[in-house]
Parts: C-alpha cells; sequence; structure tokens
C-alpha cells in the first residue's frame, strides 16, 4: 500500500507507481505525465465497461514492470492496434499502434495515488454513450484528435 510519504517522495522524482487489479501487475511510470486524453468511441467504452476511457500518451520505455509482466496479454480488435490487459483480472493497462512505435496509451485508472494531471481534450464525442452528460470546458472532437 501506497503511505503519503511514498506518494510525496514519487512527485518529487517524476516517478508514480501502478498496478491491476489484482495486483499481479505492478510497474513504475518515471517522468512527468502528459495531460490525459478521453476516447468516447464504441471499441474503448466495450472495452473498458463505462462512458469512456481516459489514457495517458507515454513513451513506453518510461514504464518499469514490477512485477506480472508474464501476465500481461495483447488482444487485437481493429488492425494495427492492440489493447494489453491483466490476462487474470482483465485490467486494461495500455494500448499500442503499430504506426506509433514506442508510444503506448496507459490507462489511467491504473495509476495509484494522486496524478496532478487532468483530462486536456475529449475525441470521438459524435459516438459517445447518450447515458453519459459531458460537462467539462475541454475540447470536444466529433472524432479523433488533431494530429
Amino acid at each position: 500500500m501506497m503511505t503519503h510519504a511514498n506518494q510525496d517522495s514519487e512527485a518529487r522524482t517524476g516517478t508514480r507507481q501502478g498496478s491491476c487489479l489484482c495486483g499481479g501487475i505492478r510497474y513504475r511510470l518515471h517522468g512527468a505525465l502528459p495531460d490525459f486524453q478521453a476516447c468516447h468511441c464504441v471499441q474503448c467504452r466495450k472495452a473498458q465497461g463505462g462512458p469512456f476511457v481516459v489514457v495517458a500518451p507515454i513513451e513506453e520505455h518510461a514504464l518499469h514492470w514490477l512485477s506480472g509482466k508474464e501476465l500481461l496479454t495483447a488482444y487485437s480488435a481493429s488492425p494495427g492496434k492492440e489493447r494489453v490487459f491483466c490476462g487474470r483480472c482483465g485490467s486494461p493497462m495500455f494500448s499500442r499502434r503499430e504506426d506509433a512505435p514506442g508510444r503506448i496509451r496507459l490507462r489511467v485508472g491504473t495509476l495509484d495515488g494522486a496524478t496532478g494531471a487532468s483530462i486536456a481534450s475529449h475525441a470521438h464525442v459524435a459516438s459517445k454513450a447518450d447515458w453519459f452528460a459531458l460537462e467539462d470546458d475541454r475540447p470536444q472532437h466529433a472524432g479523433p484528435r488533431p494530429s
């Protein structure tokens, strides 16, 4: 369990820890977090089981696996993209695309403790869940966010 002193130390050093639901997969993330991105597309909703997914696009080398790397399981729902999750508890961990080697989209719900970051924008809001009211003032893109 993360203590307050550990969280303060991590904030100063630019590292954070995270894990899957069962705790079998644990990681340390080095460096500052980018602003988060929310995606409301149908695939992200299905993969997350909620109204949207929130991700932090990071360099893969910033992630250090502390335990459970062997539990990582990948699924390709669409060509060129794989979603990686815990093979034991099913927690979504990250996704990656063939057209962006070395970059992953970390599922921020797996981070432990406070992040100090916020959602910067919403993508695919034209296909968002009709039962979810999107009421923040962040930029909204009908389809993918512009590059």
